[in-house]
Parts: structure tokens; C-alpha cells; sequence
């Protein structure tokens, strides 16, 4: 239990249901919902459109969507890839013939085509309670009567301002008059009510083959992008079968790839091996250890990991013990590796994740994104943001992320779900881009092995070897003394530019019937039952 003179949260217990949000307006929605009669998957969907909403910067309607859910919370959670594909001309030879030699935000070649809104639909008629046209009824009253605009969603729109005036209609969505809006105005978002309007009316299909289609194509066309019709109406999401990992007596389940599940996992495997050790949470020799467990899993992550239609991804081996032994193996105790050079992915930034769980226990583990902050920037005539997920590309022939016709990108966002007795004990998950990996193992080291509660667990401060250079990225609550020792090791500690992630967690006790959840202070929202 935490220090109660300490500021701070408690985490939050109920008995009935429970729903975990990055925004507060999206917790009281997901409740609402479960106390009307919906189930885990309905809450979640309606949470999600909600923040499309009021948290915008981090996820929309123009992005994508993974998701597991565990009926009655025991047995293999069935899981949900929707992810948008590249369109089908979008090969590096027709991208070389128009000039393009690197794939960058404001370019619509970043653009996929998005998987949100299927994911939604398909999840729903399969596993949904509620009629679908009601989930989106309190986003569509929020966006057309206004919502009050937070602080950490302000703070995300600060650093954004600058780029985003360079779009004149995504200028006049967010911004007031080209300027900030101030933390607490009342914003509304009429284009995005129609949209969703014509969304809970008339279902998918007038987002991928109708109106909205051609509002998004003609946007893409005008800049210059290879999108037809065709690979609007052709997207579609897919059930997969989840991988898993054994940690602490639990199956930790994760979304197989495209999607970076199975770097979390593999950073797990070879935490294993040296958590025997009693090492403080933050000392200088256990930040080491999970510094160097980092870099050495997303070299991993960055040589294999690709849509396993278009690339051999080798899970198996990279679940291996021999795996995790051998990379263990490569760690020196005493001085930090050198990193890899010539990387050639971008960083990834934001999205949104929930957890919800129901009177049933049902439990849904979902998570949505538009890639970066606002994602591309690109917006289309009916107030649709557009993800720019498509950097998660190469134009590179060699690299397994190769961009190609109707192929998936390499995926960050990874909801999740921990199991013991066939039953969910822990639904989880991390936002923040690259981090999502590295923080579903940080995550489930500080519960599981360090006894923290579920929103201590969350609170400790965050630190991460950046993927991309030879930085450590440390929050500002790690103290001085512990980074100098880490520099004296070779590493190169850099204060973060943000807060590293967010966070929600929901664990279920089933002898007590009792949930308690957590919500990571680094946003806006809460953990909420009844």
C-alpha cells in the first residue's frame, strides 16, 4: 500500500464491473454503458469512439484497432487484428516514379487504409450486446455539443500546433483561430458528429464504401496518393490466434505479429532469467538490467518483425528459452552494449488504450491509435483524421517492412491480457509507441515480482533505450545519483521528452468477486466501477 501522505492514487475496487480509461469523459461512458445493460466489448467500443473525441491527438476514426476479449474471462481470449494495409498500387517502384524516396508524416503514402472502424463493427456484431447505433451515442452528443478540453490532451496539442497549421481544415478543427485553446475550453467537433452519426446509422459500409470513403479518397487523391476505391472497400480485419508466454505461474497472452506482442513477451522470457536476483526496483544494477534487455530485444524486434503474410516471422524461435538465454547471455553486467547503428524505422508516438471489465466478467482488452500525435495531420472533408501509420514502412526491398501492395506495417500497439487457472487475472495494457513492449514488461516485473499494487505499478518512474540511438530516455523522477552511475556505465541517459507511456490495468479476484483497477497518472483518466 502506498504512503497515504504521499500524493498519489489508490487503485480502485468494485465488485460489479469496471472500466479503465486515459480519459475521464471515456471511463463514465464505459460505465454507463455497463450499467445499461451492455457487456465488456460494448463499453470498450463506446469508450473508444468517446475519445475520438476528447482525446484526439491519440486516436480517431481514421486509425487502427487490436483487441482480445475473453468471454466469461476464461479460456483463449480470442483476438482481433485491425490494421490497415497499404493500398494495393503502393509498391517502391511506383513511389520512386513519383519522386518519393522517404515516407514522411505529412505525405499521404503515409496513410493506410484504416481498420478502426471495421475492427468496431465486425467485433461487435460477433460479441456485442447493445445495438451498435447506441454505443456511439454519447461521442456523438459530446463532439456536437462540446467538451470541456484537458490538460494532458492541451499539453499533446502544444507541442503539435506548429505542424498541424500547415492543414488549414485539421487547423480549424483543433486549434482556435490558429492558436492553442486554453486548457478547459469547450470544444466541438460537428464534422466528426456527422460522421459518426452516419457511422451508428447506417454501419460500416458507409465508411468504406460510402460518403466517408469517397470524402477520404478524394482527400488522399488530391495529394497525390496511390488509394482507389477498391482499397477502401476491399479492407477488412482478421480474427488471429494469440500468442502466449509463461511469467510468474500466468499465460501472458498478446496479438501475434504484426503487431510487437511478441518483443513484450520475449523481453519477459529474458527478464526471467535475471530477476532471481534481489536487486531494489531502481537501482543502478536492475535499471541496467532492463536497459540492456531492451535494446537487445527491439534489435530483435527491428531485424524480424513484419506482417507474417509478406515475411517469415519466426515466433517460435523467438520464444525459445535458448533465445532468451542467448540474448541473456550477450548482457555485460558492468558496462552498457554498444547500440545498433542504421536503423531505419521511424519512432512511434501515441494511441489509446482501455480495459473493461463486466458484471460477467467478460473482459476486453482494447486499444486504438493514429500512429503519432494527430496522426498524419491530414484530415478529409468530413472531419477524419487520417493515421499515418504507413512510416511504419521501409522503401528498402531487403527489410522485412519493405512497403507492398496490401501489406500491414509493423504494429506497436499491444492490448493483453494475464491468465492463471484458465482464467483472466490481469487485463493490461501500455501506450506509447515503441515503449508498449518495454512497459508491459515493466508493468508485470513491478506486480508480480515486486509486489506493487496495480496502480504502483503503474506510478514508478519509467525509463527506455531508445530504439533509434544510443539514448536512454529516464523520467525526471529517477534520481541523479542512480543516472550518473548509469553514465559511468556507458550509457547515454537523456532526460524524456514526455512522460514515457500510459497505462490501464484491471485485475479480477475470483474468490472475493472483487475488481481493482489502475490508470496511469501520466494522462487524464481514472480507473471507474460500480
Amino acid at each position: 500500500m502506498r504512503n497515504l501522505e504521499h500524493p498519489g492514487r489508490s487503485p480502485v475496487h468494485s465488485r460489479h464491473g469496471m472500466a479503465c480509461t486515459s480519459h475521464t469523459d471515456a471511463s463514465q461512458t464505459a460505465l454507463d454503458i455497463l450499467k445499461a445493460g451492455g457487456n465488456a466489448l460494448d463499453a470498450a467500443i463506446a469508450a473508444c469512439a468517446m475519445q475520438c473525441v476528447v482525446e484526439p491527438g491519440s486516436t480517431g476514426i481514421g486509425g487502427d484497432c487490436f483487441a482480445m476479449y475473453a468471454k466469461g474471462g476464461s479460456g483463449q481470449p480470442i483476438a482481433y487484428n485491425g490494421s490497415g494495409r497499404a493500398p494495393a498500387a503502393a509498391t517502391v517502384d511506383a513511389l520512386a516514379a513519383l519522386g518519393v524516396d522517404k515516407l514522411e508524416r505529412a505525405s499521404p503514402h503515409s496513410v493506410i487504409i484504416p481498420g478502426a472502424v471495421d475492427a468496431w463493427a465486425q467485433l461487435h456484431a460477433d460479441h456485442g450486446h447493445m445495438p451498435f447505433n447506441e454505443l456511439l451515442q454519447p461521442a456523438i452528443n459530446t463532439a456536437r455539443h462540446g467538451y470541456a478540453l484537458s490538460s494532458r490532451v492541451r499539453y499533446d496539442l502544444s507541442r503539435q500546433v506548429d505542424y498541424l497549421s500547415q492543414f488549414p481544415r485539421t487547423r480549424d478543427i483543433f486549434l482556435d483561430n490558429g492558436k492553442l485553446p486554453a486548457e478547459g475550453q469547450v470544444r466541438q467537433m460537428p464534422l466528426l458528429a456527422d460522421a459518426l452519426v452516419a457511422i451508428a446509422t447506417e454501419g460500416r459500409d458507409v465508411f468504406y464504401r460510402g460518403h466517408l470513403a469517397q470524402g477520404m479518397l478524394d482527400e488522399l487523391n488530391e495529394r497525390g496518393g496511390l488509394h482507389v476505391a477498391a482499397d477502401f472497400a476491399n479492407a477488412r480485419g482478421e480474427y488471429v490466434t494469440p500468442i502466449k508466454g509463461r511469467f510468474r505461474d500466468h499465460d501472458v497472452y498478446q496479438c501475434p505479429p504484426n503487431g510487437q506482442g511478441v518483443i513484450a513477451l520475449l523481453m519477459l522470457n529474458m527478464i526471467s532469467k535475471l530477476s532471481h536476483q534481489k536487486l531494489d526496483l531502481l537501482s543502478v544494477e536492475r535499471m541496467h538490467q532492463e536497459i540492456e534487455t531492451c535494446r537487445l530485444a527491439y534489435r530483435t524486434r527491428d531485424r524480424w518483425l513484419a506482417d507474417p503474410v509478406h515475411s517469415d516471422v519466426p515466433v517460435d524461435a523467438m520464444l525459445s528459452d535458448a533465445y532468451a538465454a542467448a540474448l541473456v547471455a550477450a548482457i555485460d553486467p558492468t558496462k552498457a552494449t554498444v547500440p545498433p547503428s542504421d536503423i531505419d524505422l521511424p519512432p512511434h508516438q501515441d494511441t489509446v488504450y482501455i480495459a473493461v471489465v463486466d458484471k460477467d466478467r467478460n473482459v476486453c482488452s482494447f486499444i486504438n491509435t493514429l500512429f503519432w500525435i494527430y496522426g498524419s495531420g491530414i484530415t478529409s472533408r468530413d472531419g477524419i483524421t487520417f493515421t499515418n501509420r504507413g512510416m511504419g514502412f521501409v522503401l528498402d526491398p531487403t527489410s522485412p517492412n519493405c512497403i507492398a501492395p496490401n501489406k500491414r506495417p509493423l504494429h506497436t500497439i499491444i492490448p493483453a491480457m494475464a491468465m492463471r487457472d484458465d482464467r483472466v487475472e490481469l487485463c493490461f495494457g501500455v501506450m506509447g509507441g515503441e515503449y508498449q513492449a518495454m512497459g508491459h514488461q515493466q508493468f508485470l516485473t513491478r506486480y508480480y515480482d515486486y509486489g506493487c499494487d496495480i496502480q504502483e505499478a503503474m506510478d514508478k518512474p519509467r525509463f527506455m533505450a531508445n530504439p533509434f540511438t544510443d539514448e536512454v530516455e529516464v523520467e525526471s523522477t529517477v534520481d541523479q545519483a542512480t543516472c550518473d552511475a548509469l553514465r559511468a556505465m556507458g550509457h547515454n541517459i537523456v532526460p524524456a521528452d514526455n512522460p514515457i507511456g500510459g497505462s490501464q490495468a484491471i485485475a479480477i479476484d475470483w474468490q472475493a468477486g472483487v475488481l481493482t483497477g489502475g490508470s496511469d497518472p501520466r494522462k487524464d483518466g481514472c480507473a471507474a466501477g460500480y
